[in-house]
């Protein structure tokens, strides 16, 4: 048995079936999806009716990336803090014309997927796995704003930024990466600094490989580092335009 994780897929079917081939999970696997499942290509409520039935079939564990929050928005009809047109620019109208083929029972089932998403997986063996971030210096558990578990991008910008000389006792070192053992995030892709590998800095791994624009999707095993890719998003919608 492996647990593997993945990063934001967009509405990419075509590279979440490729990756699964790839690493050949098997339903004795355990699967840990970061998130951000909708919004980008064509097949964003493809990939949900995909993930619902995969639950049924082996450990899976899905988590709210902040996109996925906004299609639930949209489904219900909740507008309040909610900017339709910028939501659009950034991936929305692909998920908007995806559903207008849809039933309305199985928007339904929809729904009832997207209101199950966990905010955080902590596991075991203290490995945090969460779609962005979040800001408390002491953990997740004290987070005063469930938002930014999915929206938060100073986890990241502060791993970048963090002195590779620094040791985890030291004065300065950031509180945040000595909580947990490492943290899985995807939201901010790796492509923002030239990767389209995962990139690991401090105790975080950053597995969102730009699925979204023109990176591939990444599995990886969390236990030994190993990771399969899909091929470019683009050239596997190469009639869309995705989020480009």
């Amino acid at each position: 048995m492996r647990t593997f994780v993945i990063g934001d897929i967009h509405g990419g079917l075509l590279a979440l079936e490729q990756v699964l081939k790839k690493a050949e999970v098997t339903t004795k696997d355990t699967l840990i999806f970061l998130g951000d499942y909708v919004d980008g290509w064509s097949q964003s409520a493809e990939v949900i009716d995909f993930l619902i039935d995969l639950k049924t079939k082996q450990n899976c564990i899905c988590i709210r990336g902040n996109h996925d929050q906004l299609a639930l928005d949209w489904l219900e009809n909740r507008h309040e803090d909610f900017d339709e047109e910028m939501w659009y620019k950034h991936g929305g109208k692909a998920t908007v014309e995806g559903y207008s083929k849809i039933s309305a029972e199985r928007k339904k089932e929809h729904i009832a997927f997207f209101e199950s998403l966990k905010d955080y997986y902590l596991d075991d063996e203290n490995r945090l796995f969460v779609h962005a971030g979040f800001t408390n210096l002491n953990g997740v558990v004290w987070e005063y704003f469930p938002k930014l578990f999915y929206w938060d991008r100073t986890l990241w910008e502060s791993a970048l930024a963090l002195d590779p000389n620094l040791k985890p006792d030291d004065l300065y070192y950031p509180k945040r990466f000595t909580v947990y053992k490492e943290i899985y995030i995807g939201h901010t892709p790796v492509t923002r600094i030239g990767q389209t590998v995962p990139v690991n800095k401090a105790c975080v791994w950053n597995v969102d490989t730009g699925a979204a624009f023109k990176g591939p999707l990444t599995i990886m095993d969390v236990n030994t580092k190993e990771f399969w890719q899909s091929d470019p998003l683009n050239e596997l919608y190469s009639n869309e335009k995705g989020r480009n």
